[in-house]
């Protein structure tokens, strides 16, 4: 299934930021986007708003370092929609939780695989898109592009300095709607020169 129109995608992080302007992104494009993150009142919001926009969301509590929880989020993805083609990792953490750091960035994306991978090889397809600028992430994501085989494809987002959560959001719209056949493998997004 190419393009992004009918796909489901599961988002994490998804309750502001990088990861709300991708649930938006996609679901006005036709996705069926299922949310998650921690703070379960601004999902609940958000969904309300792209559902009143037209859009199909669901949304669920989410802590990306528990493996079960991962699980959880996932088999809501394939029960609420049938499948799951996208999964798109990118929980991430502000300065004064960097204590959780690892856990977030390398196990929460151990754990996004995990849950996804089973159900992707079951149906043939899949995709796996990370957004992050970490080397452990893109070191995994290596790993799994070798390992998961051609029908699933593996794209790491790397954010750079920019700070419009919206053009990372289409990055990864690109990288989803591009044909079965093409693996957007690695995308680098900075802020074009400012001017003087």
């Amino acid at each position: 299934m190419s393009g992004i129109e009918g796909k489901v995608v599961a988002i994490t992080g998804a309750s502001s930021g990088i990861g709300e302007a991708t649930a938006r992104l996609l679901a006005q494009r036709g996705a069926r986007v299922l949310l998650g993150a921690r703070r379960i009142g601004r999902l609940n919001a958000l969904v309300n708003e792209i559902v009143e926009a037209g859009g199909s969301a669901r949304y669920q509590a989410l802590d990306v370092t528990r493996r079960a929880s991962m699980q959880c989020f996932i088999d809501e993805a394939t029960e609420a929609f049938g499948r799951v083609d996208v999964i798109v990792n990118n929980a991430g953490l502000k300065v004064d939780e960097w204590d959780r750091m690892l856990d977030v960035n390398v196990r929460g994306v151990l754990h996004g695989i995990a849950a996804g991978l089973p159900r992707m090889r079951a149906q043939g397809c899949g995709q796996f898109v990370y957004c992050a600028s970490r080397f452990a992430v893109h070191a995994i994501s290596e790993r799994l592009r070798q390992e998961a085989g051609g029908d699933i494809r593996v794209t790491v987002i790397s954010p750079g300095v920019t700070e419009s959560p919206t053009a990372i959001a289409r990055a990864i719209a690109f990288a989803i709607e591009q044909p079965e056949d093409v693996d957007a493998s690695e995308i680098i997004a900075r802020p074009t020169a400012s001017p003087h």
